[in-house]
């Protein structure tokens, strides 16, 4: 860290005392610091981590000071987020987490889009995040151009949600990419239309439809699905057909990839850990902040992402 800070060392009578971590006349405390922006990527908020400090390494810094020293990451932020990408992708996730965050004495929901690329290797990478206002297909046809500024110059799948006009986002970029619908969303989708004591039955009959051997014989699982369930759940059976198009293109892939494309597991799970993070913080105080925290639980998470998917 740039600059001083006051450090309240205990005294005795040799003035022999030496702090655990900072040492006499030590002037780097890049290991405390290191240890500081760790606890803050693990979700600790500023005021837990200065508590801590105090008590392990007997130190006495505010909250702001720890705030000051995570800033440090931001110029690493910005590189991360302008780094140069790879030509082609096999498949992107894309998908949007929502906050709430400060903004001029009120507090507003905001969308981190997030992109997870797969590329030829098979190995997976956060592409990047964008904090903007809820989701739209307008900021996602932002992100798109930014991936492709950065040196993506084509996507074979994109595999999304269900969000309005994204296909159309998509296609004014990519205009060659294959989009895939989440299954597992369009599932969660048409269960909103059912009843609870007919739920089980009815996705048990849907299942049949998406772990088909091919596209003909996933439609004719969907007729059968329509003349069961059509007259009592139309707008559920119909929700299929009308999407059946971006819903069916991993059926055109080998078995053994099909559900790393339909699932999206890849960015759920991504999802489930920054969430896991960023539950002791119901609001952010700025989106810097909350850039700050997704980056570093982002960078902690893809350590892992060792094996090819």
């Amino acid at each position: 860290m740039e600059g001083y800070f006051d450090l309240d060392v205990p005294r005795d009578r040799e003035g022999s005392f030496e702090p655990e971590i900072v040492k006499k006349h030590q002037t780097d405390v890049s290991h405390l610091e290191s240890s500081i922006i760790g606890m803050y990527a693990k979700g600790m908020t500023t005021r837990d981590i200065a508590s801590q400090v105090n008590e392990i390494y007997v130190m006495d810094i505010s909250a702001t000071l720890v705030s000051n020293i995570t800033d440090k990451v931001i110029p690493m932020i910005r590189e991360w987020q302008s780094r140069p990408l790879e030509t082609v992708y096999p498949i992107v996730f894309m998908d949007a987490i929502h906050f709430k965050v400060r903004k001029d004495n009120t507090v507003v929901s905001k969308a981190a889009y997030a992109a997870i690329g797969v590329n030829i290797e098979g190995k997976k990478d956060v592409l990047g995040i964008w904090i903007g206002a809820s989701e739209s297909s307008k900021y996602w046809l932002l992100v798109l151009n930014e991936l492709k500024n950065r040196g993506v110059k084509d996507i074979l799948i994109a595999s999304v949600d269900g969000l309005v006009r994204f296909n159309e986002a998509i296609r004014a970029v990519y205009p060659n990419t294959e989009i895939q619908r989440c299954i597992i969303h369009q599932i969660r989708n048409s269960s909103k239309y059912l009843s609870y004591k007919d739920l089980k039955a009815f996705n048990a009959d849907l299942k049949l439809v998406y772990t088909a051997s091919t596209e003909e014989v996933a439609l004719a699982e969907l007729d059968r699905l329509e003349e069961k369930w059509g007259e009592k759940y139309l707008i559920a059976v119909r929700s299929w057909r009308n999407n059946w198009n971006e819903l069916s293109t991993f059926f055109k892939y080998l078995p053994e990839i099909r559900k790393i494309i339909y699932t999206t597991n890849a960015m759920e799970s991504y999802k489930r850990q920054l969430r896991k993070v960023t539950k002791t913080k119901s609001i952010f105080p700025n989106d810097e902040s909350l850039m700050k925290i997704l980056y570093l639980a982002t960078v902690d998470i893809t350590k892992k992402w060792t094996q090819s998917i």
